[in-house]
């Protein structure tokens, strides 16, 4: 019998979808095709690509319909938000299409006379993404139009919570009337996974998870000299000075916190903020999180959905337990939301004062609904505290000061470096993270560098 992979919908608890996993004799067969069609496809001009790359963002617009309502079902987020997604998808594809001939365009160096010098990108070859769950069609439109733009064949191993996205990308790539080979959509295992990072037959692996999986990437590419970009999550703080607007701020952090049910790598999940209107600012992220409205992700009404499974609710109120046991002090009362049902993967918001950096809610990701708020007397304690964490991918500074905001963000071991916004992806810049929370670029002109080579070209014409 074929093994088949379920989706469980957060939403009832019921199998949403069933597909076989891809079999031996299909993977090769999409690693042949794959190669066969990148030798092609690196050949065509740079224009016909991006004519190709946008059909298939039209392609994906176009079932717009249909795929929101397949994200609540999935993953649980509200279909009130579901567009989103689908408008920050084509603002990155976009993007990348419109900086690719900039960003792949040859290096010349100065002149010499008698000689013909420069640096072209060339492709990698097979590019494989890896992508999650929380963010389908983001994460992965991040590696895959470029991937595709520099002029690379892709194959898309999507999460099994989210195994209809890899089908819709499949399906806009149909639509787009890509060329045959060029894209593959593959149901693996685990241990498929890393063995066809292993066989040395892709050239790049972009992958978004955990940084256990992380580590069983870099394992499975030992010894094979091919790219490897990481993006392991984050325990993203945010400092809110005293000089800070502070309906703006509590506005802002209380979003960057909750969206999602928390569940971004980018979330906010730790916030230090001036003694002297901590008071102030408590009081008025707490009241805002009260009006969140918990419950089925297909009802207009909701803000707030389910998390992706009753384990990962369990791991947080988990921490929140453990914290609230340590001293910590809880500001939302779980008995307000009707939908918050012990052992369930319904997870009211949860804010946490009295904390310390001794509880895991401080210290280890939480990737769910929880925040805790510390008060600081300014900013060298502010820093120091931000940087107590082997994560950094992105934080955040809430102030006037523009120099200031420079200043500390200069001192913050991070990704990328906010003020007074947060848990975003600029297209233009590039998506990055330092210790656990990984390596390599995404997006911005850089990210075009991790999925081609150099080759020089040194041409001596008078001799």
């Amino acid at each position: 019998m074929t093994a088949t992979i379920q989706l469980i919908s957060p939403v009832d608890g019921r199998v949403y979808a069933e597909r076989p996993y891809t079999t031996p004799a299909q993977i090769e067969q999409a690693l042949q095709a794959a190669a066969s069609a990148q030798a092609q496809w690196q050949r065509r001009p740079l224009s016909e690509r991006a004519a190709f790359c946008n059909a298939v963002v039209d392609a994906m617009l176009g079932m717009k319909d249909q795929i929101v309502p397949e994200l609540a079902w999935q993953m649980g987020r509200p279909v009130r938000f579901g567009a989103g997604e689908l408008r920050g998808f084509e603002e990155r594809a976009r993007h990348m299409i419109a900086i690719a001939a900039q960003a792949l365009a040859v290096v010349e160096p100065s002149p010499v006379a008698g000689f013909r010098r420069f640096i072209k990108r060339d492709p990698l070859g097979t590019v494989l993404v890896v992508a999650p769950w929380n963010y389908p069609y983001l994460t992965a439109v991040n590696s895959i139009i470029p991937a595709l733009m520099a002029g690379n064949s892709v194959i898309l191993k999507h999460a099994s919570q989210t195994l209809l996205v890899g089908e819709r990308f499949a399906e806009a790539m149909h639509r787009a009337h890509l060329p045959e080979g060029l894209f593959h959509n593959l149901l693996l295992s685990h241990t498929d996974t890393g063995a066809m990072i292993a066989s040395g037959r892709v050239q790049q692996v972009n992958f978004t998870g955990s940084v256990d999986a992380g580590k069983a990437m870099e394992s499975a590419a030992t010894g094979r000299f091919l790219g490897l970009g990481l993006e392991l999550g984050g325990k993203d703080p945010a400092y809110v000075r005293a000089d800070a607007n502070l309906e703006h701020a509590v506005e802002n952090l209380v979003d960057g916190s909750f969206f999602n049910s928390g569940q971004s790598c980018c979330a906010v999940e730790r916030i230090y903020v001036d003694e002297k209107i901590y008071p102030a600012f408590v009081e008025g992220f707490a009241a805002l999180t009260r009006q969140y409205v918990l419950g089925n992700p297909l009802d207009e009404a909701t803000t707030l959905g389910p998390m992706v499974t009753p384990g990962a609710a369990m791991f947080v109120r988990g921490q929140i337990a453990e914290a609230l046991a340590q001293g910590a002090r809880a500001l939302i009362d779980p008995q307000a939301f009707a939908a918050d049902v012990p052992g369930g993967a319904y997870l009211a918001p949860q804010v946490l004062v009295d904390v310390s950096h001794q509880m895991s809610v401080m210290r280890d990701e939480s990737f769910g609904p929880v925040v805790g708020i510390m008060p600081v007397k300014g900013d060298d304690q502010a820093i120091a505290l931000m940087n107590d964490s082997e994560f950094g991918l992105s934080a955040s500074i809430w102030t006037r000061d523009l120099d200031a905001a420079e200043r500390l963000g200069e001192q913050v071991d991070t990704g990328t470096l906010f003020m007074n916004r947060c848990d975003y992806l600029d297209p233009a810049l590039a998506w990055t993270g330092v210790k656990n929370s990984g390596r390599g670029v995404t997006l911005s002109s850089l990210g075009y560098e991790h999925l081609t080579r150099a080759k020089s070209f040194h041409l001596r014409h008078e001799i």
